[in-house]
């Protein structure tokens, strides 16, 4: 049975069409990724701009035409943080059913939060992950937490997202130290949510997933290009993340442009994912972050052919 699972968040709209076999393996057909930037100024605006929904509908019409060509048995759309804040979802719901004739599914931070979960904990090779983990998604709009073993037990979803954070504080190129402390300010008010809502103190690791992650890891290998083999399983050291972070908020967009990993879609609000990956370890006291490429994605497809197995 072949899926095609869509998440599109505030940052990104992504892809993955794949097969789960009877073993529960997840079979990967193909991943893509197009940053469209769907949240811009929503925090701001409350609204979607029309370049935004512009640029999200033309990634939509490029994933029907290949979901089209897989021949796949079921699609879900699903739609997150950005979506759930706006006046004028409907234009968003109208566009995406028109072109891929689903409705998307705008679901509750709880809800990411376990889809996330499910994708990065089967993701993963067995024994690599120590339970309970703490699995922390660093999206464009909200940050969710979910802590758990076999299955999740506490979750929750904060809007402290990197998109959302660059927009509201880091105006500065580099960041002045008066923008970087207010985003420190809102992430410390936020992770008091987190430690109300998640035991954070009882996980025994932390799985960071999303570009932010990814793209402070590659920072701390020193990558000469992206490579999701290698970064996917890898540990970086909160002392890596102190260090990355730093660099990254000393750096100009045209200096962090020319670094030969970075996606162009996220070098304006890198600074301020890689603060948010620095303020969560701080929280945890844990001393390392296991980096997965396996996410909600992932988990839309494991959930959606465990229920019609």
């Amino acid at each position: 049975m072949s899926i095609a699972a869509i998440d599109c968040g505030t940052n990104s709209i992504r892809l993955l069409i794949a097969d789960v076999d009877e073993a529960g393996i997840l079979h990967e057909q193909m991943r893509v990724m197009r940053i469209v930037r769907l949240g811009e100024g929503v925090d701001r605006t409350g609204e979607f701009s029309a370049g935004a929904l512009q640029r999200t509908f033309a990634a939509c019409d490029e994933y029907a035409a290949l979901i089209a060509a897989a021949g796949v048995d079921g699609v879900r759309f699903v739609a997150t943080s950005a979506t759930r804040d706006v006046r004028n979802r409907q234009q968003f719901v109208s566009g995406v059913r028109a072109r891929l004739g689903v409705d998307p599914d705008v679901i509750s931070g709880d809800e990411e939060a376990v889809l996330s979960f499910t994708g990065a904990v089967r993701g993963l090779l067995t024994g690599l992950v120590k339970l309970p983990a703490l699995i922390v998604d660093i999206g464009g709009g909200s940050t969710e937490f979910v802590l758990g073993s076999v299955n999740p037990t506490h979750s929750v979803s904060v809007n402290i997202g990197c998109v959302r954070m660059a927009e509201r504080h880091l105006h500065g190129d580099p960041a002045t130290q008066e923008q970087i402390a207010a985003v420190e300010a809102d992430l410390a008010l936020a992770l008091d949510l987190v430690r109300d809502a998640v035991p954070i103190a009882q996980a025994a690791s932390i799985v960071g997933l999303a570009g932010s992650v990814t793209t402070v890891a590659a920072m701390a290998f020193d990558l000469g290009e992206y490579d999701p083999v290698l970064l996917h399983g890898s540990t970086i050291t909160a002392e890596q993340v102190e260090a990355v972070t730093a660099r990254l908020l000393a750096m100009t967009k045209a200096e962090r442009a020319a670094l030969p990993f970075m996606h162009p879609g996220r070098v304006d609000v890198i600074g301020a994912g890689a603060m948010v990956l620095r303020a969560i370890v701080r929280a945890s006291g844990i001393d390392e972050v296991l980096v997965s490429e396996t996410d909600i994605l992932d988990g839309i497809v494991y959930t959606l052919t465990s229920n019609k197995g």
